[in-house]
């Protein structure tokens, strides 16, 4: 208990460190993800390449190594990135930490929403085109509310990924939860205790997202019944 009382406040302080990452990670990933996946789904060739080889690269390389590769990679640029102003950026690990994850959840949630678009039934849009609506109609009313239905699963286990993921980042020195972590049990020579309470935040910060998930499922699929509902396993099998 003693250990807890001491300590807790640092811990809090690397919790609240990894929701910001979490969070503002998927929200710029998802931003990123819907042109992503609309260029996978595209007829023009040279967007579905570009788009399928951001894919093929993040999708098929570790985390660990692509945030290696963004924070120490980035300073053999360094007058480069210094002449365009970037250099201020790519030297904070803080940085580099959000970037690499935007880029890596960006890549598995286009696959997400691209499953997603390719489910839904082919009778809704050519409804939607029946009734004169133009494409950027059709993508705002019909399409994105649909795949957001159907893929929302499989997105909410992206999250959860997303929170476990973010203990990466203490490796270039980002004290987030795991960072703290490994400090303090590295000064008190306390590694059960240290990581055990680690462990216990992370659970919490889980399944307090997954609660408020489910709840987001429930208003999403209200009017369906019980049997037509999506599985939690998410789209088409894109979850990590």
């Amino acid at each position: 208990m003693d250990f807890v009382n001491e300590n807790l406040p640092r811990f809090l302080g690397g919790a609240w460190l990894t929701v910001q990452l979490a969070a503002m990670s998927c929200l710029m990933g998802l931003a990123l993800a819907l042109p992503l996946a609309l260029a996978r789904l595209s007829a023009r060739r040279a967007a579905r390449a570009v788009s399928t080889a951001y894919v093929f690269f993040f999708r098929g390389t570790p985390l660990l190594a692509q945030l290696f590769l963004i924070y120490y990679g980035s300073g053999q640029f360094r007058h480069a990135l210094d002449a365009v102003g970037l250099w201020t950026f790519f030297r904070d690990p803080w940085f580099c930490a959000l970037l690499t994850l935007t880029l890596n959840t960006a890549a598995y949630t286009s696959e997400i929403l691209r499953g997603a678009i390719q489910a839904i039934p082919k009778g809704e849009v050519e409804a939607a085109r029946a009734l004169g609506l133009t494409g950027w109609m059709q993508l705002r009313l019909i399409v994105l509310p649909r795949a957001i239905q159907i893929g929302w699963p499989a997105y909410a286990n992206e999250v959860v990924y997303q929170i476990q993921a973010t203990s990466l980042v203490s490796i270039i020195t980002v004290m987030d939860i795991t960072g703290v972590a490994r400090a303090v049990g590295a000064r008190d020579f306390t590694f059960f205790e240290a990581f055990g309470l680690a462990a216990l935040l992370y659970l919490c910060l889980v399944y307090a997202f997954l609660f408020g998930a489910r709840r987001i499922e429930a208003r999403l699929n209200a009017h369906l019944p019980q049997a037509r509902r999506p599985r939690a396993a998410g789209a088409g099998g894109l979850t990590r």
